[in-house]
């Protein structure tokens, strides 16, 4: 999964394990040392489920890092919007929702989407 690239998870059931996660953030226009935090959080809005930090060092304004972060095996529980946090040096700098959609297989069967082809007969 690609957080950024990705703007929703539909399943059809739950728990379900992400075995790799993917989050990209790129820094730019700061000259300094940093630590960046990324933290993914339940639906219940406080328990964290995973976070990773890294550091980073911007040596000039026009300076830019992209950091990357892995997250490995992450069970999503819940139904509902997980937020992804973005902190530098303990900071919120981003936060975006990642919703769970939890879909039942048979709705679908008996209820198809607008894609669906149509046929051209009358």
């Amino acid at each position: 999964m690609l957080f950024g690239i990705l703007t929703k998870v539909v399943v059809q059931q739950l728990p379900v394990t992400a075995h790799k996660i993917f989050c990209f953030n790129r820094w730019t226009a700061g000259v300094g040392e940093f630590t960046e935090q990324v933290k993914i959080i339940a639906p219940d809005g406080a328990t964290t489920i995973c976070e990773n930090k890294t550091k980073y060092k911007l040596a000039s304004p026009d300076a830019s890092q992209t950091n990357v972060h892995l997250f490995q095996n992450v069970t999503l529980k819940d139904p509902g919007a997980y937020q992804i946090e973005v902190n530098v040096d303990e900071v919120l700098k981003l936060r975006y929702p990642l919703p769970v959609l939890l879909v039942n297989p048979q709705d679908q069967a008996h209820n198809p989407g607008s894609d669906s082809p149509k046929s051209n007969e009358d």
